[in-house]
């Protein structure tokens, strides 16, 4: 059973929260808790509220995966999030810790991904295959313990399961991976959802929100607090790029 989700920012209108690993998003067939239907519980007993509750989902985290996920309060706040993700200046970023340990320093990958909605698997598929959608991300490798290094992801689409199948593709499966990456029985994945930016739905500012992921459990025990700090300085820069419009998308 999953642990409960933390709620690290709330008011009228946005509410955010981090997902713990292994709980769906929002309810599926496994009828589990799941974030969404949490979160709205949580909303109406906080907040002594009568019948139902509104609380819109503005993007996923696959269900092994935990980190920072953004809701909407309102439908108003809800539109103008989604507007925010289509637009990408709702931006995510993750930490990894992929097997191999000469990952090249940084790069940016852009695939075809088709998914499999029988099996709920994605693979990388040829261009003008009918169905696939364009993924892209980059990411940056910020250190290395022997054969694992923990990486600095940003996404720039959202795909399903982008992150994971890209990175296997590109020959650096993600530790715990059972789906993508070769993971062995007992291993939780390792990728997180570490970083989130966006412009409050009514205020008008920019809020960031940072929440690591459990550092004292394998794999990120293996990196320690001169990794950790790699890694801020590594999203700052980033930051900086996207500000003066100079971050790279190639290929």
């Amino acid at each position: 059973m999953s642990a409960s989700p933390r709620v690290v920012y709330e008011d009228n209108h946005l509410l955010i929260a981090v997902k713990p690993p292994n709980m769906p998003a929002q309810a599926d067939a496994s009828g589990d808790p799941d974030l969404l239907g949490t979160m709205k519980a949580y909303v109406a007993e906080r907040y002594h509220k009568p019948g139902a509750v509104y609380l819109g989902l503005v993007h996923r985290l696959d269900r092994p995966v935990g980190g920072l996920m953004a809701l909407a309060r309102t439908s108003k706040a809800a539109e103008r999030l989604s507007a925010q993700v289509r637009a990408r200046t709702l931006s995510r970023r993750y930490v990894a810790v992929v097997r191999g340990g000469s990952v090249p320093p940084r790069g940016a990958l852009c695939d075809w991904l088709l998914k499999d909605g029988k099996t709920n698997t994605v693979s990388v598929v040829p261009q003008g295959t009918l169905g696939a959608k364009q993924a892209r991300l980059s990411y940056r490798a910020v250190a290395a313990a022997d054969d694992l290094t923990l990486l600095s992801v940003k996404l720039h689409t959202g795909r399903s399961h982008q992150i994971r199948v890209q990175l296997a593709h590109a020959g650096m499966p993600i530790w715990g991976d059972a789906r993508y990456g070769g993971g062995r029985p007992g291993e939780q994945i390792a990728l997180w959802g570490m970083r989130l930016t966006l412009v409050h739905p009514t205020r008008r500012e920019a809020l960031s929100f940072c929440a690591p992921p459990p550092k004292d459990a394998a794999p990120w025990n293996r990196f320690d607090d001169a990794a950790w700090a790699a890694e801020e300085e590594a999203a700052k820069e980033e930051t900086g790029k996207e500000e003066t419009g100079k971050e790279d998308f190639s290929t």
